[in-house]
């Protein structure tokens, strides 16, 4: 076996998510006066933990965002995972070679834990990450681009950072494993190939993954 530990993001990677979350970003921050287009969102945020969102409209308007701002913010993307998400398509059936092959995984995303579940029951995905194996932004100081989220989650799981994959579809992620000590692999159906540049292999189909990260054909 190639890896002792297949760590996931989970935005864009196992649920379809950053579509639908970065359009009610977009919007919520113009409302609030801070114009800000679909793209600038994928660009600046994806895959970041909130804090980042606070922290570069701190530092390019002078401006902090409402207090209430996290909690509307989740409210309305929640509304939209609960009615819209969809899990990421071949995950499920990729998920299945690795339970079968019996090859361990979890998640560690920037996501809280909340978001993190409501994703996963709209999708089902609950079925395939007990909650032993979810980790969050919220359980570290840090998130993406720090590597303490994927040390966590190594730590956690019991192995080694230097014998764990990890699967992400932003550089924020991409940079985070790297500095884990971990190997990448960025997941381009969405991202440009050349925003992941530092992975350790790009892949456009989850189809692709079993292969990459057992190291059969």
């Amino acid at each position: 076996m190639r890896y002792d530990l297949v760590v996931f993001d989970n935005d864009g990677v196992l649920v379809d998510s950053e579509p639908l979350s970065n359009t009610i970003l977009a919007g919520y921050l113009t409302e609030l006066g801070h114009p800000t287009s679909y793209e600038d969102s994928l660009r600046d945020y994806m895959g970041g933990a909130v804090h980042r969102i606070h922290d570069l409209v701190l530092e390019r308007s002078g401006q902090r965002l409402p207090p209430e701002f996290d909690e509307e913010f989740h409210g309305r993307v929640f509304e939209a995972f609960r009615r819209e998400l969809e899990p990421v398509r071949g995950v499920v059936e990729a998920l299945a070679v690795l339970r079968a092959a019996g090859v361990p995984y979890c998640v560690a995303s920037s996501g809280s834990h909340e978001r993190i579940r409501v994703g996963h029951r709209r999708t089902g995905l609950d079925a395939w990450f007990p909650e032993e194996h979810v980790f969050s932004a919220d359980d570290v100081g840090r998130g993406k681009p720090a590597p303490d989220l994927f040390l966590r989650a190594a730590e956690r799981m019991g192995v080694a950072p230097e014998r764990c994959a990890v699967v992400e579809d932003s550089p924020l992620g991409v940079e985070a494993a790297r500095a884990a000590g971990m190997d990448v692999y960025g997941f381009s159906a969405m991202t440009p190939a050349e925003r992941l540049a530092g992975a350790t292999e790009l892949f456009a189909d989850m189809a692709e993954l079993p292969r990459l990260v057992m190291g059969s054909t």
